[in-house]
């Protein structure tokens, strides 16, 4: 069956049952401002990313599996001559009108081309630190808790998968045609207009080309979560971080409203910051985000804000922190 294209429904649907109101939809663009997520049509700005991906649409009209025709542009080359420090080039190519950045051969370009997305070359310094990229610190994935039923057409929760729910057999069992879950395990990361998973290397420009990234682990869907054990625990949240960087140190923003103080911590490492954030309406953000530098924890701070917590970590001297690189 096709799949219906428009922002905010992406459901299967058929021929006979497409009419002239069947798709409830989002004809615009989403915003994302100061951690506030939601679209241009209409009203609702929430603070998560899933509960971005919740808002329903807020027109109606035909399903359509075509996607609308991209408007072809020619951006003018840039003239590099006029920085001071001498940059490679950044690789990119277009789909569909669409600039992708991030699809080099080896971690150190990808590293390289987002740093040239964070930085004007005015801010970078001849001492700067070796950029770094290693994998994400992954925690054991959650998993269903079997004994709660599921409803036909839920939406598996795992970042990156738009599969729902349809029976036991066919979602669930070993060998099921929908059984499998493609996803993401990181968080959404939006930097300077690119975007992104922190857990895999691609970044794209286009909010609609983030959507199509494929996820870059496999394993079983989540629909319900795994029995609390803790009912303080609360619902595991994905909040969006940005970052910019001096010469001598990086500020990062992790976008988290109502934010407990008495409960929350930060744990600065020297490739890593461990953030683990509850909220007072009960929801919680729990990752380990690596880092680009290698940092100094020791004179690392954060500060717990009404709309963000803001992360100001100081490079650590010019010679790697890790033995052997």
């Amino acid at each position: 069956m096709p799949v219906c294209v428009h922002k905010g429904c992406e459901k299967t649907y058929t021929e006979e049952e497409n009419n002239d109101t069947a798709c409830l939809y989002h004809p615009s663009s989403p915003i994302f401002h100061e951690g506030l997520k939601g679209w241009q049509c209409c009203s609702p700005r929430v603070i998560s990313f899933d509960d971005f991906l919740a808002i329903p649409g807020c027109t109606r009209g035909r399903h359509s599996d075509q996607q609308p025709e991209a408007v072809a542009t020619t951006k003018p080359q840039e003239d590099t001559s006029k920085y001071s420090v001498a940059a490679t080039p950044t690789a990119t190519r277009i789909e569909n009108g669409v600039e992708i950045y991030g699809n080099g051969p080896s971690v150190s370009s990808i590293g390289k081309e987002f740093e040239s997305l964070a930085v004007s070359s005015s801010s970078l310094s001849s001492g700067a630190n070796q950029i770094m990229k290693k994998p994400v610190n992954e925690k054991t994935p959650e998993e269903d808790d079997l004994s709660v039923p599921v409803s036909p057409g839920t939406k598996c929760k795992r970042g990156g998968c738009s599969k729902t729910f349809i029976d036991e057999s066919t979602s669930r069992a070993e060998g099921g045609t929908e059984a499998e879950c493609v996803y993401h395990p990181g968080s959404p990361v939006f930097h300077e207009g690119s975007k992104g998973w922190s857990c895999c290397s691609r970044k794209v420009l286009e909010f609609d080309e983030f959507l199509k990234i494929r996820g870059c682990k496999t394993g079983k869907h989540l629909f319900v979560g795994s029995k609390k054990e803790d009912t303080q625990a609360g619902e595991a949240v994905q909040c969006r971080h940005d970052w910019y960087q001096t010469p001598t140190s990086i500020i990062m923003s992790i976008y988290a409203k109502k934010v407990d103080k008495e409960k929350s911590s930060i744990s600065f490492r020297s490739e890593e910051v461990e953030a683990n954030l509850k909220m007072f309406d009960g929801k919680r953000f729990c990752e380990v985000i690596p880092l680009e530098y290698c940092v100094d924890p020791e004179n690392s701070t954060f500060e717990i804000l009404s709309t963000k917590v803001e992360l100001n970590m100081k490079k650590a001297s010019n010679k790697s922190s890790i033995s052997g690189r």
